[in-house]
């Protein structure tokens, strides 16, 4: 089975060094058994990410480094890396750590035990934790998530984390307009409704160890308080997901 990694990135020298040594170290376990690529792209970043990364890589030819001119959102890094992966599972994840890279190979058995098309990381599960990450974002990503349990299905804890597992299908099939955070979200909530099966992988978010999040929270919330309405006007007028059954609970 051929795995994809997505990794995107913006900014990030500082953390290129300490970030390629733990890939490495997942690379190594999860190749013991799978073919493995991972596809770094490269958001318009005004330091020396791109070339850090691909001399950190140089001597592995299933590492590569996609690049954008200018900085389009994490949306649109996510949608560059979907249109290089070759993987019949994708995995998407933060550059920083935030999500240990040890998780990797969990999330990926997950999706395989679990017989699902998603398995989206989720600290907000009762199983999950969250560790030193600033209260502003916390209530920001928290309460986000806890409006789409209101408004699309209570089963899923954690609506907004990048680290995911996907098969290819649901990549090929299900399309995402945001090029910025929101794309995460309505990436899964169209895959809901388009009848794809997701379950949780309850993890630990922590915070960043290195360089600065890119992060808007304003222009996010923006969006998500926009989307939020769109998908409230739905239920109002009867044309909410209709396959909520798909989104299997972990208890």
């Amino acid at each position: 089975m051929k795995i994809s990694l997505i990794i995107p990135a913006y900014n990030e020298a500082e953390g290129v060094t300490k970030t390629s040594e733990a890939l490495k170290n997942v690379l190594l376990l999860l190749r013991k058994e799978h073919e493995v690529e991972v596809v770094f792209v490269n958001d318009g970043s005004r330091d020396d990410t791109a070339k850090l990364l691909k001399a950190a890589f140089a001597d592995d030819t299933g590492v590569r480094v996609i690049s954008h001119e200018v900085n389009r959102g994490l949306g649109a890094a996510i949608r560059t890396g979907f249109s290089h992966a070759c993987g019949e599972i994708i995995i998407t994840t933060d550059f920083d750590g935030t999500y240990s890279f040890d998780t990797i190979p969990q999330i990926f058995k997950r999706l395989i035990a679990d017989k699902v098309d998603i398995v989206t990381a989720s600290p907000y599960h009762p199983q999950g934790a969250v560790e030193g990450v600033p209260g502003y974002r916390l209530l920001f990503s928290f309460g986000a998530s806890l409006l789409y349990r209101i408004l699309v299905s209570r089963h899923i804890h954690t609506w907004t984390a990048l680290f995911r597992a996907y098969r290819r299908p649901v990549i090929e099939e299900v399309q995402f307009q945001s090029d910025g955070f929101l794309a995460g979200t309505e990436l899964l909530i169209g895959a809901i409704e388009a009848g794809f099966s997701v379950s949780e992988y309850p993890t630990i978010l922590r915070v960043r160890t290195f360089g600065q999040s890119s992060i808007k929270i304003a222009r996010v919330t923006k969006a998500h308080m926009k989307y939020q309405a769109h998908l409230l006007m739905n239920a109002i007028t009867g044309h909410a997901p209709r396959n909520r059954a798909l989104v299997r609970r972990n208890l």
